[in-house]
Formats: structure tokens, C-alpha cells, sequence
């Protein structure tokens, strides 16, 4: 009879520990988790912006778009009843064409032409002036400037209007006390008229923006340049104004986005003027079409086409603004 020896066990019998994963392995992790973080917060954070970009834009662009292509049709020679029927394109052939409509467009460009560069111009100029130091008071003199600015556009046409009405302002009495007559309402200046009421409403306020921008510049650079012989008004034009170039197309932009919505002037200053009529700018077309007329299909073919022309002139600026400053980087 044969025994069997049994055979011992080995004695690092004890169960293994599991390994911690490497650098390497949870490295990937981390960065995965970090970066769903950083998306998660993103998210969060830019959700507000997107509720009111599709409330208080995209809806209503939409539903612009949706009322162009229709419009309010009586059959049975205005007799029967009102139906909403599909016209297509009808409402843009009959916007581009109405002479009122493209007349409005004339002089919302010569109020741009004006407008504009007197705006850009003058703000700059005063933030400069500011800036230099030589005018005295600063805070006081920017809280002047800015106070206009915080008067609502209604109320300041009807300001306005009061100084520029014969009969009640005290400008025009005094004027005519020295034997000058100045209609501000006649048809060579009812223009510069509103030009003036919109330069008092916003001049102070682009010209907070300039400042701001303006205090960004390293004062280094200007010190440079003032050692090397530069006078004040060299170092304004040559080395202040460059430096706050992407500030000075800001504004530009957006002020020829609202000079291009160009209503609350004129419409209140068309009371006391025959010079005003009710279709003066597109946004008065558009208002009159809507509320005048009823006819809301008119009034969102319109409506668009001025988006639409908005969006192109804004996209220009932005197209000829990058390229001048590529140029200019290339130059270096």
C-alpha cells in the first residue's frame, strides 16, 4: 500500500492586493471629468443668454418672416369676408418698389453720413480730452456729459421739440432779439434738427466707452512717445487713437445699427412739422403699414428687409475692419 505524501502549500498564499492604476490610466479620466465640468458650467451659464436670444429675437424674426408671405385678401369685390391667403414674395416686390419706402431709405443714409461721424468724432475727441488731464473735475465733467444720456429718447424729442417750436422756445426769441431767423423744422434743417437731438442723447455716453478704453492703454507707450518729442495732440492722433481702434469700430457698428431704426425723433417732431410725414424713415413705413393701414404683411416684409440690410452693412464693417487689420499686421 502506497502513501502520498501530501504536498505542502506555498506560503505566499495571502490574497493579492489590487494594483492603484497608474498616472498614465487616470490621467485621461480626470481631464475627461474636468472638461464635463467646464461644458456643465458653460451650459449653465450661457443658458439665460439663449432663453432670451430665442425669446426676444429668433421668435419674433421668425414670425416676421411667417407674416411676409401672407397677407389679408377680400373676395367678391369687398364684399365678403377677410381671409389670410399666401402672396409669396408679393410683399417684398411691393416694398422694394414703393417710392415712400425707398425715399425713407435715402434719408436714413444721409442721416447716417451725418450722424455718424459727427458721433465717432466727437465722443473721441472728448475722451481724449478727458484722458489728457486738462480739463478739470473729471468726474463731474463725465457725469455732466453722461446725465443726457439717462433722460429717455421720448422725453428728449419732446425737450427738443419745445425748443425748436416758434412761439414757445426761448432759443428762437432770443435769436430773433439779435435779428436772426432760424426755422429748425424747415426742410433744409428738420434733418441736423434730429442729428442734434440724437449727438445730445448718446454723445456722452460713447464717450464713456472711449474713456474706459482709453484707461486700458499702457501708460508706458504714452511715456515713450512723449520722450520721443510727441505733443499732445501727436500723441492723441498717433498713439492714443490706434491703440483704441477695436473700440471706435464698436461704436461706429453700433451706432449705425440704431441710426438705422430711426423713429422716436422724427415721429414725435412730425406733429409740429409738415416737413415729417408719416412714412419719413423705414421704421415709420413699417409702423404706419402696421397700424395705419392694418396691413401686418406689408409692415413684416418690410420689417425684414431692414434686418436684412442691417446684417449686411454690420457684416461689412466687420469684413473690412479684419481685413485693414490683417494688413496691417502683415506690414509688420
Amino acid at each position: 500500500m502506497t502513501s502520498t505524501t501530501p504536498v505542502s502549500a506555498p506560503a505566499n498564499t495571502a490574497p493579492r492586493t489590487p494594483r492603484p492604476p497608474s498616472a498614465a490610466t487616470t490621467a485621461p479620466t480626470a481631464r475627461r471629468s474636468a472638461r464635463r465640468r467646464e461644458l456643465g458650467a458653460a451650459g449653465a451659464l450661457m443658458t439665460p443668454f439663449f432663453i432670451l436670444l430665442i425669446t426676444v429675437f429668433l421668435i419674433p424674426v421668425g414670425t416676421a418672416v411667417w407674416l411676409s408671405f401672407f397677407s389679408d385678401d377680400q373676395p367678391g369685390l369687398g364684399f365678403g369676408p377677410e381671409r389670410t391667403v399666401f402672396v409669396g414674395l408679393r410683399g417684398y416686390t411691393a416694398v422694394l418698389t414703393d417710392p415712400t419706402f425707398l425715399g425713407g431709405l435715402g434719408i436714413v443714409a444721409l442721416y447716417c453720413l451725418i450722424y455718424i461721424p459727427l458721433m465717432v468724432i466727437g465722443a473721441l475727441a472728448l475722451a481724449l480730452l478727458l484722458d489728457s488731464g486738462v480739463v478739470r473735475l473729471r468726474a463731474t465733467a463725465q457725469l455732466a456729459l453722461f446725465l443726457p444720456h439717462a433722460v429717455p429718447g421720448i422725453i428728449a424729442a419732446i425737450i427738443w421739440l419745445y425748443l425748436y417750436t416758434p412761439g414757445l422756445s426761448p432759443v428762437i426769441e432770443l435769436l430773433g432779439k439779435a435779428d436772426i431767423t432760424v426755422d429748425f423744422l424747415g426742410v433744409h434743417t428738420v434733418l441736423p434738427s434730429i442729428v442734434n437731438i440724437a449727438l445730445w442723447s448718446n454723445l456722452g455716453y460713447n464717450m464713456v466707452v472711449f474713456y474706459a478704453a482709453l484707461q486700458a492703454v499702457p501708460r508706458e507707450v504714452i511715456e515713450a512717445a512723449v520722450v520721443d518729442g510727441a505733443g499732445p495732440v501727436r500723441t492723441a492722433l498717433q498713439v492714443k487713437a490706434p491703440l483704441v481702434r477695436s473700440s471706435i469700430v464698436m461704436v461706429a457698428m453700433f451706432t449705425l445699427i440704431f441710426a438705422l431704426q430711426l423713429f422716436t425723433e422724427p415721429m414725435l417732431l412730425g406733429q409740429s412739422t409738415p416737413m415729417i410725414n408719416s412714412r419719413f424713415s423705414p421704421s415709420m413705413y413699417i409702423y404706419d403699414a402696421a397700424f395705419t393701414r392694418n396691413n401686418y404683411g406689408l409692415a413684416a416684409a418690410a420689417s425684414v428687409i431692414l434686418l436684412i440690410f442691417t446684417i449686411a452693412l454690420s457684416y461689412g464693417i466687420t469684413r473690412w475692419t479684419n481685413r485693414a487689420d490683417a494688413a496691417e499686421e502683415d506690414a509688420r
